[in-house]
């Protein structure tokens, strides 16, 4: 068998599996630090929709493409200031110096009074500087932050915010790199000091690190070799940090266990390691190869973010796989008895009162076993009740409203924030929902596009239309023609100026009146408000085949764990409960604005990617224990008598064996996903705290509760599955041993050599 054999490698070559380990991680160091600082924030639009189609043809045919750029100018003396005046002339030479900047537009240096008005704010304290910045989200941010940085930004009096969309990406870039330190900084020496009182060792609690350490910095080198192919988001390396070091230590937690149990029972050093192998182990590749292919789905979606996620996630898995069944067996190997130096919790055993004469067995005494027996008996009760109060918890998810990022998911701090925060508070247009009419060919007149204009600027909400032969509002000509919009052979393209903000109804609203309006040719919408709505789609529309996936996953690969056709729906059914309570919570918090939005700014919507995400990890992660339980709970039912009673009882045991341990990895996990939430990003504190919930949810709810009510109300059926479907699980079937009797002799064997 391939995890015997890895077990005796290992066993032979500990100290050649280290070396090559450790120069591995030193190479994975060298070709991972250029992605510290060169994966971009972007990748939340879909290539194929109508904004980014709307995008490429002004850029292309009209050269009037880009990432905008805000500057918001404030001076205590008023914008027509002579300090006010300077800062913004030399903001606009600086932007006309550059070849990446188009289409500037400013108050003092734009001549037509109606187009410079709307430019100022209300107070008349703050002027803006507008541009776009080319080369997509790819590219732009960086240069934004660089024409940032090349200016004098306060001096004399006068205070520069820098935002838009371009800055606003280029400060998510810079804010995850800053939380992925915080992260590390907080997360590891948490975890290490909760394994260190999971195993009473320091040594011991030392190994799963280990491995994620070279597990993530393995997975941020796969993620920089992907982007000099593909693109690649910032954010997998986030998110791919997080899944190594929780993986890495909930896996080689559970070999590390197993194999001191076995030593427990009075297997030799050889022994419990093969047994921890074709147990644990196999356990652990089953939950992986669960977790990689759930985590894949998330390639469908046409958004580079999410294919960049499976490709972190997915890698980060593997990894995470490969390090606990070579490296860890390599290390226990090394370390022999030396594992339990520096035990910590000897004291405590040595306080621990004698036991009492009952002859009960550990598994018995547990709090684990007594919690399943409890459910067991009052299966009805407690399923009902743990279940309507996570369906409560889940009420609030009802009323998700998503929307695509904007600026508020940054802290304050961020210039970009600031900048936002003063366009939404003074001025009366909403910049974010400024739109473009785009018509790409078809045109025959240009009095026909006049008069598409006149129409499209008495639709409600809507502030002035700049079209090729003038500025218009409310159906009437202001002003001559800018140069924000253009008329070329058959093609041209309008701008349209808002007081709607772009995640809102009405603004929806605003784009379908837009849309109804009689054009002269076909039309294609840009701006933040199309680009919501596809991004939107290009989420939701991918969702029914990502669950479609999800679901066969789980159907497939726990038949084929379990052999019963029923244990893969009671497994559907507990990981949809435990989702539903893990969205209604973020919901509740971030999108309504309980517990103060847990810092954030609560502006009434959800990161679109948030409940995709919690989709395909925190289910990953259910099934992650669910095959832990599972497998510990097969394994004792396929040594007993195949009763009623037996089933009970070997689902109180299969929970007392592995309650201990679960129950630590979750700990380790919600460590790990509070530090994802200590992240000043606020779409992905929410998912932090949606991961968290989940884990608390699934790990204290659903399995505890739950699961044995479940499977006490099921009895014998929990194992039923057609003849056909049986025979085929007798002989291709995944399971922890193909005979419990192995396990046993290897044991018996092994007490032998030591007596």
């Amino acid at each position: 068998m391939v995890l015997t054999a890895l077990a005796r490698f290992a066993l032979r070559f500990p100290r050649a599996i280290a070396s090559v380990a450790l120069l591995l991680g030193v190479g994975a160091t060298v070709l991972a630090i250029p992605a510290v600082t060169g994966l971009p924030a972007g990748g939340f639009d879909v290539p194929t929709s109508e904004s980014i189609r709307a995008e490429q043809v002004l850029d292309e045919r009209f050269d009037a493409g880009g990432m905008p750029l805000v500057f918001t100018v404030t001076a205590a003396d008023g914008v027509d200031s002579p300090a006010a005046r300077e800062r913004g002339e030399s903001i606009v030479a600086a932007l006309r110096n550059s070849p990446y900047a188009k289409q500037i537009l400013s108050y003092w240096t734009t001549p037509q009074q109606q187009l410079a008005e709307p430019l100022v704010g209300a107070d008349r304290h703050t002027g803006l500087v507008i541009a776009r910045i080319v080369g997509g989200d790819k590219y732009a941010p960086a240069r934004a932050r660089d024409l940032a940085k090349s200016l004098e930004l306060d001096a004399k009096g006068v205070t520069v915010a820098v935002g838009g969309p371009a800055m606003a990406y280029s400060d998510v870039e810079q804010q995850s790199r800053w939380d992925l330190v915080r992260f590390e900084a907080i997360v590891t020496p948490i975890t290490f000091l909760a394994l260190v009182w999971i195993f009473g060792s320091a040594v011991a609690a030392f190994l799963p690190l280990a491995i994620a350490l070279l597990a993530t910095v393995g997975t941020t080198a796969v993620l920089w070799q992907i982007y000099q192919f593909t693109n690649v988001s910032v954010f997998a390396t986030n998110i791919a940090t997080a899944v190594c070091l929780a993986l890495a230590v909930d896996y080689t937690l559970f070999i590390l266990n197993r194999y001191r149990e076995e030593l427990s029972h009075g297997a030799s050093t050889e022994r419990a390691l093969i047994i921890a192998m074709n147990t644990a182990g196999r356990t652990v590749t089953y939950s992986a190869l669960t977790m990689a292919l759930t985590l894949s789905a998330m390639a469908v979606f046409p958004q580079y973010l999410l294919r960049s996620l499976a490709y972190g996630g997915v890698t980060a898995v593997l990894l995470s796989l490969l390090g606990a069944l070579v490296l860890a067996p390599a290390l226990i190997v090394l370390l022999g008895s030396r594992i339990d130096a520096f035990d910590i919790r000897r004291l405590l055993r040595r306080r621990r009162p004698a036991p009492t004469a009952r002859v009960e067995s550990v598994e018995e005494r547990s709090i684990w076993y007594r919690i399943a027996t409890f459910a067991s008996r009052r299966p009805l009760a407690v399923v009902g009740g743990s279940v309507i109060v996570l369906l409560l918890l889940g009420l609030p998810f009802l009323g998700v409203k998503l929307a695509y990022p904007d600026d508020r998911n940054l802290p304050t701090t961020t210039l970009s924030r600031q900048a936002g925060d003063i366009l939404r508070s003074d001025f009366t247009q909403n910049y974010a929902g400024t739109a473009q009419a785009v018509l790409p060919a078809g045109v025959k007149s240009p009095a026909d596009v006049t008069g598409y204009a006149m129409a499209l600027s008495t639709v409600d909400g809507v502030l002035r239309v700049t079209g090729p032969n003038g500025i218009y509002e409310r159906g009437k000509v202001i002003s001559a023609a800018t140069f924000d919009s253009a008329l070329k052979g058959d093609s041209a393209y309008l701008t349209i100026a808002t007081d709607r903000d772009p995640y809102s109804d009405a603004g929806k609203a605003q784009l379908s009146a837009l849309k109804s309006v009689r054009a002269p040719a076909p039309t294609l919408f840009g701006g933040m408000t199309q680009r919501n709505i596809d991004n939107l789609h290009g989420f939701t529309d991918r969702i029914p085949l990502v669950l479609a996936i999800i679901v066969a996953i789980t159907l497939i690969l726990t038949f084929m764990m379990t052999g019963s056709i029923l244990l893969p729906l009671k497994v559907l059914i507990t990981n949809a409960v435990s989702l539903t309570a893990a969205g209604g919570v973020v919901v509740w918090i971030f999108q309504d604005g309980h517990l103060g939005g847990l810092g954030t700014v609560v502006y009434g919507h959800t990161g679109v990617i948030v409940p995709v995400l919690l989709l395909c990890i925190a289910y990953a992660l259910s099934m992650d224990y669910a095959v832990f339980v599972l497998s510990r709970v097969q394994e004792e039912w396929s040594r007993s008598g195949r009763t009623r009673a037996d089933n009970n009882r070997a689902v109180a045991l299969g929970l007392a064996r592995t309650g201990r341990i679960v129950t630590a990895a979750a700990v380790v996990m919600v460590i790990v996903f509070l530090g994802l939430s200590a992240g000043q990003v606020s779409f992905m504190r929410s998912l932090g705290v949606g991961l968290m919930v989940s884990v608390i949810v699934d790990a204290f709810f659903i399995r505890v509760l739950v699961v044995p009510g479940l499977m006490a109300l099921l009895g014998r059926a929990n194992w039923w599955a057609p003849e056909p479907m049986r025979r085929w699980y007798e002989r291709h079937g995944l399971r922890e041993t193909d005979n419990p009797a192995p396990v046993a002799a290897v044991r018996a064997e092994a007490g032998a050599i030591q007596d």
